[in-house]
């Protein structure tokens, strides 16, 4: 097995925000800008986009397991882009071969940004010029950016968004959180319409999951601000064809109570059956991993899949497989662990360690191809992608 992380070096600066909550306006630790987004298209070609500099760019390698090529600028005009931790370049492939990329935009303002979105139609060769996503130009809060393709090729692009949060400031109000907005495109990217809101009361830096269900349908998953100060999760499908927010329903019930952001986004997939799978953080009894699987739009049952350390978790479907990954500290080491499930996620094998690093790295992804399971992940010297199983 081709290691996943290579120790390169000093220990890893960021290793006590893996179990302390940080608030918004706390200020960042100086991080390597590891954050990506990979794809594996349906011929099999790898897409990894990250940044470099001032520049979104995006690599290429033929196959799973074969070199990535030269990375190709995206942005031929420099701008500050966000690719760190939650806050990365986002990836999603549509029919027909087109690559489409969304990323955030940090401003000059503390904590703005704008939502930012080009695409491909030609394999990766050129991309379009970058535009903004969304109509609301203040410079504010449009961060943290989700990005998913529907049944019928529309793009969906959701953010957290703090317009709201802004106009109840000028008229003396108070507003918790922030809001999650989205808006779609019926155009394959050309265009986008005028955003929409989706929920209220958003926690502020915690990543949006978004993905696609079998009848086409896209979800998201995401931190919400519910009451008594607790920061669980709430979920929504987003309807295209309306104008209207759509209704937004609990996920989890962990009742964390906090006065802060923790910084940990949730994961969601969907089984060929409809049925919905996700894993998420919370710390109310503890730093831990909790997964659940439900029908679309019920509360998740929490099973607690990982104990104190750890965090960072994503997750995979195919049929009756699940995998869920996560990462771990360990002695001094930053490790990716994974649990298997064979029977759609009602029993999961024992922790098992795939790799470990003391060096900085991006969050870890789980990618499925033809009944294979990869994991992915970026470190100072590139992309690594690592078969977790084969599927019989």
């Amino acid at each position: 097995m081709i290691p996943l992380f290579r120790p390169i070096g000093a220990a890893l600066c960021a290793l006590a925000s893996l179990t302390a909550v940080a608030h918004e306006h706390a200020k960042p630790a100086v991080r390597p800008a590891l954050g990506a987004s990979v794809a594996i298209a349906p011929d099999g070609r790898v897409w990894w986009v990250g940044a470099s500099g001032e520049h979104v760019v995006v690599r290429r390698a033929a196959a799973v397991g074969a070199p990535f090529d030269a990375p190709r600028t995206v942005n031929a005009e420099p701008e500050t882009i966000a690719a760190d931790g939650e806050n990365r370049p986002k990836i999603a492939l549509g029919k027909d071969g087109a690559i489409y990329l969304s990323w955030t935009h940090p401003r000059g303002q503390p904590y703005s940004g704008d939502i930012r979105f080009s695409r491909s139609l030609d394999q990766g060769e050129t991309f379009s010029p970058p535009a903004t996503v969304h109509r609301d130009r203040q410079e504010i809060t449009h961060r943290f950016d989700a990005l998913a393709v529907d049944g019928q090729g529309r793009v969906a692009v959701a953010w957290i968004d703090k317009r709201d949060r802004s106009a109840a400031a000028g008229r003396g109000e108070t507003y918790a959180g922030a809001a999650i907005y989205a808006a779609w495109s019926r155009d394959g990217g050309e265009h986008f319409e005028p955003e929409v809101r989706v929920a209220d009361h958003s926690c502020e830096c915690c990543r949006i999951a978004a993905a696609t269900a079998p009848d086409g349908t896209v979800w998201l998953l995401w931190r919400q601000l519910f009451d008594g100060g607790v920061r669980d999760h709430a979920w929504a499908r987003l309807d295209a064809a309306s104008k209207t927010p759509p209704v937004v329903l609990r996920a989890t019930a962990e009742n964390w109570r906090l006065d802060g952001c923790p910084h940990h986004g949730p994961s969601l997939a969907f089984d060929g059956e409809g049925r919905a799978h996700a894993v998420w953080f919370s710390a109310a009894k503890g730093s831990r991993v909790h997964y659940g699987s439900a029908p679309a739009g019920e509360t998740f049952p929490s099973i607690e899949m990982a104990a104190a350390g750890a965090s960072h978790a994503d997750l995979a479907v195919d049929g009756d497989r699940v995998w869920i990954i996560w990462q771990q500290i360990v002695e001094d080491a930053d490790t990716l662990q994974v649990r298997t499930s064979t029977d759609g996620g009602a029993t999961f094998s024992p922790p098992r360690e795939i790799a470990r690093t003391t060096g900085p790295h991006s969050q870890p992804q789980v990618l499925v191809w033809k009944r294979k399971a990869y994991a992915a992940w970026t470190l100072p010297e590139g992309p690594q992608i690592v078969a977790l199983e084969t599927r019989r």
